[in-house]
């Protein structure tokens, strides 16, 4: 850090910043990370990871983020808690505005605080979310062997977790509100040709089943032949509500990342708020956004594979292009702090 400016700030303790924490620490770049709402990212709320490399036998969500955390500190990294409010990028240092109202000045930045997937809303989903409940087909789906389960969403995401569901569970059955699906033809014919998928139209879901103990063991849905049943639930209408037994059920109702402290910079995102990364030219990926010193990782720039192995992976990226930035424009921290440079400048 050079006086009060720090050479990296990573935003977002998920994976992907865990991984960016790593990297640059070894570098000694003496990475600050702005932990943010949620300590730890989605991962947090699975239970078990089965297909991270190099855990053969799973590692719980929460115990393979806090090695990631143990590991980045061992490096050096330094945590904070807190959540950006707003950002100035348009020079140097960034300026970052937290919300308890401290400002947090870096000459580069990685933005890694993911995207948080959409709930509905239904009964007790917080406490079943990550014991039966999930977001993530390929991350839980294995754990559903010969149940029955749902999907709820009507999008081409959720045509592939009802898909993907299909290889192990007994029964998917997709829960949409309306009677039209807003997924692409060829993935909706894909699932309506799948023995193993029904569909429950103008249906929603209310509550959810079960116990952390138990996991999920059935949910109430209400459906109403003109669809949108809740909001008809709500007024009183004739509905019909029926209770189901499931072993699981899977949100795929969208993501929204976590960018709106970026609304109104230069950095670029897409019309869902996702960020953009610079065209990569002739080479074959990169992190960096169209403002110099600000790098993308992990779910927060990633709208297709968001996985924790793939977040972790673009992490690690962000950092070594983190260090050729910061090495390529001068702010490298051995050339603040080398006393012979010092000496010899005097």
């Amino acid at each position: 850090m050079r006086g009060d400016v720090h050479t990296l700030v990573i935003a977002g303790s998920g994976v992907a910043g865990l991984s960016a924490a790593v990297y640059a620490a070894r570098a000694d770049l003496d990475p600050l990370v702005l932990e943010g709402d949620q300590p730890g990212g989605q991962l947090t709320l699975t239970t078990d990871v089965e297909n991270y490399l190099g855990f053969p036998d799973g590692i719980g969500g929460m115990a393979l983020v806090e090695r990631g955390k143990e590991q980045a500190r061992r490096f050096g990294a330094e945590f904070r808690h807190g959540r950006i409010e707003a950002a100035s990028v348009d020079e140097q240092p960034i300026a970052l505005e937290l919300a308890a109202g401290d400002v947090v000045r870096t000459r580069a930045l990685v933005v890694a605080t993911g995207a948080s997937a959409r709930w509905v809303g239904a009964d007790n989903e917080a406490e079943l979310m990550g014991h039966g409940l999930s977001t993530c087909a390929t991350c839980d789906g294995a754990f559903h062997r010969g149940d029955d389960v749902l999907v709820v969403g009507g999008g081409d995401s959720a045509m592939e977790e009802a898909l993907f569901l299909a290889k192990f569970a007994d029964a998917v059955t997709v829960v949409h509100r309306r009677e039209e699906l807003r997924a692409s033809d060829i993935m909706v014919q894909r699932a309506r040709d799948h023995e193993a998928i029904d569909f429950a139209w103008n249906t929603e879901l209310l509550a959810i089943d079960g116990s952390e103990e138990q996991g999920v063991t059935g949910a109430t849905l209400v459906s109403h032949p003109d669809g949108y049943p809740t909001e008809k639930y709500g007024a009183d209408a004739d509905v019909t509500v029926s209770d189901v037994d499931v072993g699981g059920v899977f949100y795929a109702v969208g993501h929204e990342p976590n960018t709106r402290f970026l609304d109104g910079t230069p950095v670029e995102l897409d019309e869902e708020g996702y960020v953009q990364p610079v065209a990569a030219g002739e080479r074959w990926a990169t992190t960096a956004t169209a403002v110099e010193g600000v790098f993308a990782a992990g779910d927060v720039m990633d709208t297709q594979y968001q996985q924790a192995i793939s977040a972790a992976g673009t992490g690690s990226m962000a950092a070594l292009d983190a260090e050729a930035w910061l090495d390529a424009n001068g702010h490298a921290p051995d050339e603040a702090t080398d006393p012979l440079q010092a000496s010899a400048d005097d």
